[in-house]
């Protein structure tokens, strides 16, 4: 058997390939397992996503077979499988340390460190005002809090308003996804 991401094998004898509708796509356990195995093997995917440095698959997901009848147990269809709400800083793609989430939830954490720059998440310098600025993205749309005259006063603001919508979309969850992200706001809230 041919290794796939040279660490895993696909142990289930059926087609990788599936037609819907006329057309040719991936089985959907497939494709999820292979990206799931490309983030955590894939030296070029890594280079692109720095992120995932250091990730990897408990042992019995590189059998497709036993990540393919965990994934049918799970709420799945239309979502993302998550390996770091639940557990903060998760590294390992597990069972008991993943789930599937909508694709909301599961850039709502996100903390775009590469791309924000100097300052703390969720400010920024208004060259025009000449202060800091503290903005949320709150249901799709990014929200302004204030121009603040320093860097902590202006993320306080923002990490009470970020601490604020994660719990507003905790509640709208179930477990073990609502204590999860309550877990985040605290953590959000507290710096």
């Amino acid at each position: 058997m041919r290794l796939v991401e040279g660490h895993a094998i696909n142990d289930v004898d059926a087609p990788t390939w599936i037609v819907v509708d006329g057309q040719r796509k991936r089985d959907p356990h497939y494709r999820t397992w292979r990206n799931m195995l490309s983030r955590a093997y894939d030296p070029s995917y890594q280079e692109r996503q720095p992120t995932y440095l250091g990730t990897s698959v408990c042992d019995d997901w590189l059998r497709f077979s036993a990540f393919k009848s965990w994934m049918t147990e799970q709420d799945w269809q239309g979502k993302h499988l998550d390996k770091d709400i639940l557990v903060p800083g998760n590294k390992i793609y597990a069972p008991d340390r993943c789930l599937f989430v909508d694709p909301a939830i599961n850039t709502l954490l996100n903390d775009c460190g590469a791309a924000r720059g100097r300052y703390p998440l969720g400010v920024y310098w208004d060259k025009e005002k000449k202060k800091y600025r503290a903005r949320v993205r709150s249901y799709g749309t990014h929200k302004n809090l204030g121009l603040y005259d320093n860097v902590e006063e202006a993320s306080r603001v923002y990490r009470d308003a970020k601490s604020s919508y994660v719990r507003a979309i905790a509640d709208e969850q179930t477990e073990p996804l609502r204590s999860a992200l309550h877990r985040h706001a605290d953590k959000i809230q507290h710096g």
